[in-house]
């Protein structure tokens, strides 16, 4: 990718969070039109980061940039601005569970009041066509499934045109074939839409399926970045550990007995 435009960049993230160092000194470079998937153990700093490239957390030392232009020192409407370039798909989906699925992807723009109900209604069938999904606008959040919740989470985090799209554990509480549905809209969108896109994951079926890279966290930094091809070769030892789901290894966690 040695041509492509750098998106986001980020160097030298620190982070301390309840007197413990998350982040110690991260460096990734993002680039256009890219899926990069962040791995590593739960607690690592993956979604610590994720917060820090949306601008939700500053950092305590380092910078990063969106589209060369520095963000970590902006506030109010510049850094809303900023913020306005990404969608996200929180896992879980995150849906109002008060407000019918079509009200959950528009929400936004019905807030705004920008948009008149033609408008909005329109918008709502274009993105929810987008994901599969046509006709249920009127449904609430309770009568779908998991994976048809996914989904709508999904038309939401794209019901602004984003230009990155962050995604928490995607494919967390669904079944391999609901999760592999998400797998393939997730590619979809990016052919589709040439959306940058960010994903945090343990899912490695997912991680090797979606990614043009994969980066691993471990102690705080980046200790691999590379293809999933390559990265299936990785003789990290905590790399090839991880990927393999080996319980025994150089990382080290509490033992059941």
């Amino acid at each position: 990718m040695k041509n492509k435009k750098v998106k986001i960049s980020i160097r030298n993230i620190k982070k301390d969070l309840g007197g413990k160092s998350v982040l110690k000194d991260v460096n990734l470079d993002i680039f256009s039109g890219e899926t990069l998937v962040i791995i590593g153990q739960s607690g690592c700093g993956k979604s610590v980061l994720l917060k820090h490239i949306v601008g939700l957390f500053t950092p305590d030392a380092g910078e990063i940039f969106i589209d060369s232009e520095p963000i970590t020192t902006l506030r109010g409407k510049t850094l809303d601005n900023i913020r306005s370039k990404f969608g996200v798909l929180f896992q879980g989906a995150a849906l109002f569970d008060s407000l019918t699925v079509g009200e959950n992807v528009a929400f936004k723009h019905i807030r705004a009041k920008t948009f008149s109900k033609k408008e909005i209604d329109k918008l709502v069938d274009e993105k929810l066509a987008l994901v599969g999904l046509h006709g249920i606008s009127h449904q609430k959040p309770a009568e779908l499934s998991g994976g048809m919740k996914k989904r709508v989470g999904l038309a939401r985090a794209i019901a602004s045109d984003p230009e990155i799209i962050l995604y928490d554990e995607p494919t967390t509480g669904l079944d391999p074939i609901n999760a592999d549905q998400i797998n393939d809209l997730i590619i979809h969108l990016r052919e589709e839409l040439a959306i940058t896109s960010i994903a945090v994951t343990h899912d490695m079926v997912s991680a090797y399926k979606i990614s043009d890279r994969i980066a691993m966290l471990y102690d705080g930094k980046v200790i691999e970045l590379n293809t999933p091809s390559v990265l299936r070769r990785s003789k990290n030892t905590f790399v090839k550990q991880f990927i393999n789901g080996d319980a025994y290894g150089p990382i080290t966690s509490v033992r059941p007995f």
